[in-house]
């Protein structure tokens, strides 16, 4: 019986260990958010290199930033600015998206609104090849 433990306590210590030991996620900068945000607008800026080309631009293999909102959130803006076009994809609780500038919001890419608990990850892209700054602006501030 004593075997039969170790043998099932065996596969599930090296899932676990392979799951928090992926190169990207260890290394992907988490922000937790709720409705007390102590800065707002809380703002990042970063340098990218998007090498993966998708529907969405030039991209990275890993998330960039990690967004984790503690509780659903009634209204939040995740805003990049950048050089070049920028884009971004959110992949999260409700879907995953890919989110372009537009003239709205200044040619900007922008996802405001109801935003429910949950970790959100964030990939910049950039239609541009080439490596970019960019600045990712995160708010619970209607403009």
């Amino acid at each position: 019986m004593k075997t039969l433990k170790i043998l099932t306590f065996v596969p599930i210590t090296l899932i676990m260990s392979l799951a928090f030991n992926q190169p990207g996620f260890s290394q992907t900068p988490v922000i937790s958010i709720d409705s007390q945000m102590k800065k707002d607008p809380l703002v990042i800026n970063r340098t990218l290199e998007g090498k993966v080309q998708s529907d969405c631009g030039n991209i990275t293999n890993q998330p960039n930033q990690i967004i984790q909102i503690k509780e659903s959130l009634p209204y939040l803006r995740l805003t990049v600015e950048g050089e070049g076009k920028p884009t971004m994809v959110i992949d999260g609780p409700g879907g995953r998206f890919c989110v372009l500038a537009d003239n709205y919001s200044q040619n900007k890419p922008e996802l405001a609104g109801f935003w429910q608990a949950g970790n959100y990850l964030l990939k910049i892209g950039n239609l541009s090849p080439g490596q970019h700054n960019y600045t990712i602006s995160i708010s619970q501030k209607n403009k």
